[in-house]
């Protein structure tokens, strides 16, 4: 019987830890908090694909930009809701379009500029969706009967 190096044990054991802490806050999350999550997703992608390309990891690069983009398109932009969204729904899909664009961008020609462009902009949205809607709520507070 063989078994894998602590060192792969404990990596696998975090991954999973790690795994099962998404899944759960996903599972338990506000429609407003999954939002949050997808920043908080897009924003790691974006941070890991900037280092894989200082460390000239192209394969692992492109993945996390992959990444990055399928999070911005299929998770972000695609839950604006144009109809009751008015010019504002317009203006935040185009920004998320430009998002994109300097991701693509980034990915064809590996320009750590374009990345910290992108990356810059969905702090700046995450962080005024999360003053806007994301706000953690109070926990119960005790009442004393005397």
């Amino acid at each position: 019987m063989t078994y894998a190096s602590p060192r792969g044990i404990r990596r696998q054991s975090a991954q999973a830890y790690q795994s099962v802490g998404l899944e759960t806050q996903v599972l338990s999350a506000t429609p407003e908090r999954l939002i949050t999550l997808l920043f908080d997703g897009a924003i790691s992608a974006i941070a890991k694909a900037r280092l894989h390309l200082q460390q000239g990891n192209i394969a692992e690069r492109g993945m996390a930009i992959s990444k990055a983009i399928d999070i911005v398109d299929s998770g972000l932009k695609a839950s604006v809701d144009m109809d009751a969204g008015g010019d504002l729904a317009k203006n935040l899909v185009l920004t998320y379009e430009l998002i994109l664009h300097h991701l693509m961008q980034a990915n064809l020609r590996a320009d750590d500029e374009k990345l910290a462009l992108a990356e810059t902009l969905l702090k700046d949205l995450g962080s005024a969706w999360r003053e806007a809607c994301d706000v953690p709520k109070e926990p119960a507070r005790l009442q004393v009967h005397s």
